[in-house]
């Protein structure tokens, strides 16, 4: 599913029509949830990125000036209307969206899509239907050079790392890399290596929260935060082999 640009647009329908859209959408989401959901007790409530820490997101992308980012995972897309909301704000003359979420067909039926569609976002956003681990490659062999990236997809430990591998290599030097469930231990394990071998940096008061205990974690509150932002160092760096820090 591919984006079709902002270029020709009518004047009832350009950069501030298009915010209002997505904002009109976004409150909607939050407030009454998603068309459709998994049929799971309290899927959306449990799945999706909580709006203040999306209201987060969108602020620190703006703040940042971000034309390109590359998202994985989308589901019932709170955290892609955030992410385009902030795309259509930053006033850059070509935002582009790149989405990665190989179930939005089949186990989502789709319904991130149609909402992000719905706030006209489509213009500007693209979906694949691949594998991270496939579509992240692709997307380097393309040449794509990001702003930044928000990272909610498996959270399985090898996974997170292979999301995170090729992401360093297509998000610019000095570029943000923005992870949810950052608390899970897998996804924490794996964000450690980075931190420690390649001079990733934490935005403390990007997404700030409380220091939690393992329960906690375990059950993230209404105080709590899940989201974790990191800046890549500028220039890029690679360490020697000799240097691993466990």
């Amino acid at each position: 599913m591919k984006a079709d640009g902002l270029d020709g647009r009518d004047g009832r329908d350009g950069l501030d029509g298009l915010r209002a859209r997505v904002r009109k959408v976004r409150r909607r989401l939050a407030r009454e949830g998603p068309p459709r959901t998994r049929d799971r007790e309290a899927d959306f409530e449990t799945v999706t990125v909580p709006e203040r820490d999306c209201d987060r997101l969108r602020d620190l992308l703006i703040s940042e000036g971000a034309q390109t980012v590359v998202e994985v995972g989308l589901a019932y897309a709170s955290s892609a209307l955030a992410i385009g909301e902030a795309l259509v704000t930053a006033g850059r003359t070509r935002p582009r969206h790149v989405i990665i979420d190989p179930f939005q067909e089949r186990d989502w039926s789709n319904v991130g899509w149609e909402l992000l569609c719905s706030a006209g976002l489509d213009s500007i956003a693209s979906l694949m239907l691949a594998p991270s681990s496939i579509a992240l490659p692709q997307l380097l062999v393309e040449g794509l050079v990001a702003d930044a990236a928000f990272v909610d997809g498996s959270h399985r430990f090898h996974e997170v790392f292979v999301d995170l591998y090729f992401l360093r290599k297509i998000v610019r030097p000095g570029g943000l890399i923005v992870l949810d469930d950052a608390l899970v231990p897998s996804v924490r394990a794996a964000v450690r290596y980075y931190e420690r071998n390649l001079r990733w940096t934490v935005l403390s008061d990007a997404f700030p929260g409380e220091a939690l205990t393992q329960h906690a974690v375990d059950r993230l509150s209404e105080k709590e935060t899940r989201c974790k932002a990191l800046r890549l160092p500028d220039p890029a760096f690679e360490p020697p082999f000799e240097e691993f820090r466990a």
